[in-house]
This record gives C-alpha cells, structure tokens and sequence, in this order.
C-alpha cells in the first residue's frame, strides 16, 4: 500500500475549531460508535463497518460527499487506512486520523479562563473523554489540579509560562482515568495532595488535603481553599481559587451532579452529596464561577471554548440544585445514576491508588471510552 494521507488529531481539532465543516467517517462497530464517537458543532459524523463496505453494495456510499475531505477514523487507525485506500480508488477525498481514537483520547488542549497580572487560570480540556484538569499560575508558580497522565502537557505549559508547578491536586480519586498527579509530583519536585480517605492503605506518596485549611503560593495571594465535598467519593474536594472560582471536582457539573454509586452505596453517597449542594456550597454567592473536572457533552463548551458556569446559572439549569426536600434528593440521584460504568474504572482505580502499576501504552487502552461520571438533572 502506498502512503496514504492523513490527519493529526491536532490538525482535526483547528479544522473543527476554525468554523470548518467537517465530515467525519467512523468505521468501527455500532455499538462502540454508539457509546463513544469524536463529536463538535461543526462536524457531521456517519458510523459504516469496513466489513459493511466490504460486500459491494454501491448503495453503502451514498451518506459520503465527493466535495469535501472525509476523514475515517477507527479505534487505532489500521482499518481507516484500509477503507481510506479504498475511497481513495473510488475518487473521494478521503484522509486517515492518524492514531484512530486512541490518539483521540490523548488530545488535550488548554484555554485561559482568566488572566490579570496576578494570576492565570488555565483549563486544560482532553476532549475525547470529557475530562477537565487545570493550572493556576501566579508569580511564577503552578498549582495543578486533576492532571491526567500525560503530565508532559503540564511541564510543557508550565515552561511556556516561565513558572515551576510546585502544587498537584487531584479533588479525588478518579474512576475513568488514570490520574498524572502522583507521576507529575515524582517529575517536578512538587507536593502531591489527594484526600487520605481516597487513598488509606496503599503506599501512594502524598500529602493529605484535610490537613490544609489553604494553599497559598505566588508574592501576591492567590488562595485556593479545600472545601470538602463528599457525594461522588468520599474524600472528593473541591476548591475554591480567591473566593470567585470553585473548581469543584466530580462534585458538581454545568449539567448536574457528580454520580454517588460508583462504591456501591448509592444511597448513602447521596445523602453526602445533599449536605453538600445545600450545607457547603449554599452559602456561596451565585457569582461563583464553577469550573468542574468532566462535562457530559459539548454543548457544555461555551462560545470561549470552557466548560464553566457561575453557580447562579447551575443552579437555575438544574432542578436538582433546587431540591431541598432530602428524600426527595437521595431518590432522584440514587436512580438517576446509569447502570453502565466508567469503562475499567475498577482497574483505573487500583492505579490511582496506588495498588498497580502499568505501562503507557496499557493506561492507553485501558482509557479508551467515555466518562461517565455525572448524573444530569437539567430542567
């Protein structure tokens, strides 16, 4: 096979972010195009097999335009060669995504949330799982918070900023991917802080949050303040930057709540998770800007490029945040939770903690899908 052409999961994102009409063609299985697939506001996705071109029928080209590139995607990027050739033969348009999903689910990529000569807030958004990590940087140095397990992002950022990450925070311990937390604390010098609870009796290396009432860094205060928040996980925190930012962990979302049956106590998490929309984060003005660590869709990314909202706008989207009769509350999150987990979340949480050690290329696969780690209560 000659060379074919391609495209960098870095190349797809600018065509899709540039207002560029993009024409995705996905060639793996139903089902797994079904729970996971790139999606974007300016990009058209068709899900056919290989094998379904594979018998012949002319008909199966129809959905493809001849004006445009098609770019076909699979899970690793083998089979999109093969169908990318046989388009090619046929006179389409047709490039490979260099990787398939898998580099999919690798991509991440930062946008500033706020930026004055005190501080930067950064929100580093891997798209394909939804998952949001963040570096604060003021005076030339970095608070990390839920960075995942490309911790190259995170030094690379931190060097563009001239800053030195001495703080890694994870707001707990993750079910649907592997945390970069402890890695970019061993690579940097910085203090890892997680939740004791999250992690009791493993040999993890870190330093407990519920030792701190703040973490202060940088000659001008930039304060960032554990604010317990128990309902997803038991030790899940979150944390409130100078007072206007609550990056709030899997605890709450744009689009509803952290979901409290991955222990297996639905139940009894989500009357944790009562004490903490109306006893904790209550008190907190509707101004606050809440940046969380997931978002369930796209639609969630605003017209700046960030997942966030003030708590004023959640908590008039979300029912639930209005809710106050605690029976009430517990049932409707407790049945609202799905019954499909996060994709390997019991092995992904044995490598958070600590317990088991794997290999780049097996955290890779062991990533592949979705998060599903809310529970949405949208009105």
């Amino acid at each position: 096979m000659t060379q074919l052409p391609s495209i960098s999961v870095e190349e797809l994102h600018r065509r899709m972010n540039s207002g560029e009409k993009v024409f995705v063609l996905d060639v793996r299985g139903a089902q797994a195009y079904s729970e996971w697939k790139i999606n974007h506001k300016n990009l058209t996705s068709v899900n056919i097999t290989n094998s379904t071109f594979l018998k012949g029928d002319e008909r199966t080209f129809d959905p493809l335009p001849k004006d445009q590139d098609i770019i076909v995607v699979c899970a690793k990027g083998k089979t999109a060669q093969e169908v990318t050739n046989m388009l090619l033969g046929k006179g389409y348009r047709a490039v490979y995504l260099e990787g398939g999903m898998e580099s999919w689910s690798q991509f991440y990529y930062p946008t500033t949330v706020t930026k004055d000569d005190k501080m930067e807030v950064i929100q580093i958004n891997r798209l394909a799982k939804g998952c949001l990590s963040y570096m604060i940087v003021s005076e030339g140095t970095a608070l990390v918070i839920d960075p995942s397990i490309k911790t190259d992002v995170y030094t690379k950022l931190a060097a563009e900023k001239n800053a030195k990450v001495a703080h890694i925070m994870d707001s707990h311990c993750h079910a649907d991917h592997i945390s970069g937390g402890s890695k970019l604390a061993s690579e940097t010098g910085a203090t890892y802080y997680i939740s004791s609870s999250e992690v009791q009796g493993t040999n993890l290396k870190y330093e407990p949050l519920e030792k701190h009432d703040s973490v202060k860094f940088g000659s001008v205060e930039v304060e960032v303040i554990p604010v317990p928040t128990p309902g997803h996980t038991p030790g899940s925190t979150s944390f409130f930057v100078n007072r206007k930012y609550l990056m709030s962990g899997d605890t709450i979302f744009v689009g509803g709540l952290g979901r409290p049956d991955l222990g297996g106590k639905a139940k009894e998490w989500a009357e944790d998770l009562y004490d903490t929309v109306f006893k904790k984060v209550s008190d907190m003005p509707d101004d606050v800007f809440v940046l969380p660590a997931h978002f369930g869709d796209i639609s969630e990314i605003n017209d700046n490029g960030i997942v966030g909202a003030t708590l004023g706008e959640i908590r008039d989207a979300n029912e639930i945040m209005r809710t106050t009769d605690r029976a009430k509350f517990t049932e409707t999150v407790a049945s609202a939770a799905s019954t499909l987990k996060p994709p390997n979340f019991e092995e992904i949480v044995s490598i958070n903690r600590g317990e088991i050690f794997v290999d780049m290329a097996r955290a890779a696969e062991l990533e592949i899908g979705p998060n599903r780690c809310a529970v949405h209560h949208a009105t």
